[in-house]
């Protein structure tokens, strides 16, 4: 694996699309980062806010900005620039896999950038949702799903799961999560030989 890879991992809720980006990691020996980059981005805020609140509303969008000057950017909006501060540093000090936080599209112009999409058939997801989240419905997943979408499309401007966003699109239900994660280094080595 070539030095600063850098693996960008979007997913959808239910999926074990985290475990993977984990589990890739860790085969890898570099770090993953997920709500750990709300966390480094709100080091650099002047607001005292709690971690946990951070995260339940890193995926807020606005209503409507007007002609703001930085100083009067909402807060939501200045915690994705400090989101993408932060994941474009640690993209310039070495290997990393970033989970979500649209880390695809921050990082789409670096070299040896590889952005994948995770998601999986909603019997897997259902069954999941009984032993990580609580027994949550499709519906509740489906839901966050739709928050997700929002504030892709509001950052980026493309469509959250348009294959045409990513490498490689892996359906979690037909494997399982710890040869989705091989499949992945396998597919960036195979990519980095060419």
């Amino acid at each position: 694996m070539k030095d600063n890879t850098l693996i960008t991992i979007t997913r959808q809720y239910g999926s074990g699309g985290r475990e993977v980006a984990s589990l890739v990691a860790k085969k890898l020996g570099i770090k993953c980062y997920d709500r750990k980059i709300v966390q480094l981005a709100a080091e650099n805020l002047d607001e005292e806010i709690d971690p946990q609140s951070l995260i339940q509303t890193s995926y807020n969008i606005p209503e409507n900005l007007g002609d703001f000057a930085f100083e009067n950017i909402p807060y939501y909006n200045k915690m994705y620039i400090e989101q993408a501060k932060a994941i474009l540093k640690i993209a310039n000090n070495g290997s990393a896999v970033f989970l979500g936080r649209c880390a695809d599209v921050i990082l789409a112009d670096k070299p040896n950038h590889y952005s994948f999409f995770i998601y999986a058939d909603n019997e897997f997801r259902i069954e999941r949702a009984k032993t990580h989240y609580g027994d949550n419905t499709i519906k509740e997943l489906d839901k966050e799903d739709e928050h997700r979408e929002q504030y892709y499309a509001y950052y980026t401007g493309k469509k959250w799961g348009d294959p045409k966003n990513y490498d490689l699109m892996i359906n979690t239900s037909k494997d399982s999560l710890e040869s989705v994660a091989d499949f992945i280094i396998e597919y960036i080595e195979m990519r980095q030989q060419k």
